[in-house]
């Protein structure tokens, strides 16, 4: 399915500068075109026949509109210390254990499983994607934590590296409010978290 993201503005690197009136198109999981918002409406969102779009279209795209700046998304330097240093506690513990990371001594306290380790990595992937983390540092020892980074489909680069938006690229990155906050996060195409 083609998805048309308009946005304020396409910031290719995290640094970057924004391109005013640029939208980028994502097809499946890949990004297909990155260019100004008219041009890539007429070649994917107009339905015009597939013989006569650009490479790739295949009819009438889906249009989302986000009120910030696209970008690659956050990559997270900490990403082992997060998902394997601390707790995240599930809501049902919040009157025993409070609603934020636990770590130290209070950590220790607690009978940490395997299954409870994954649980707390994909509440804290969870904190990570509602700030427009796309991708994250390892590496990541405990197997039940490693198991749910790899399903969620947050990337794992070496060394925190970021990433650049580029066509063929998957389409990994997250849209910015005027005020820093995430207002989307897509994964391989997926939109894994909105603001509500």
């Amino acid at each position: 399915m083609l998805t048309l993201h308009r946005v304020r503005g396409v910031r290719l690197v995290p640094d970057g500068e924004s391109a005013a009136g640029h939208a980028v198109v994502v097809d499946g999981g890949r990004i297909a075109a990155i260019g100004p918002y008219e041009e890539l409406l007429a070649a994917y969102g107009m339905g015009i026949p597939p013989g006569r779009a650009q490479s790739g279209a295949r009819g009438r795209a889906r249009v989302r509109e986000w009120d910030g700046v696209l970008t690659p998304g956050r990559t997270e330097p900490d990403g082992a210390a997060l998902l394997e240093a601390v707790y995240h506690p599930d809501p049902r513990e919040a009157g025993e254990l409070g609603s934020e990371p636990i770590g130290g001594a209070a950590l220790a306290a607690l009978d940490m499983t395997e299954a409870r380790w994954g649980a707390s990595a994909r509440r804290g992937m969870q904190r990570l994607l509602a700030l427009g983390t796309t991708a994250l540092t390892g590496p990541f020892t405990r197997p039940a934590v490693r198991t749910a980074v790899q399903r969620s489909g947050l990337a794992e680069v070496p060394g925190g590296r970021p990433r650049a938006l580029t066509v063929g690229a998957a389409a990994d990155f997250a849209v910015f409010a005027e005020d820093g906050s995430a207002l989307a996060t897509v994964l391989a195409g997926r939109l894994v978290h909105r603001r509500r």
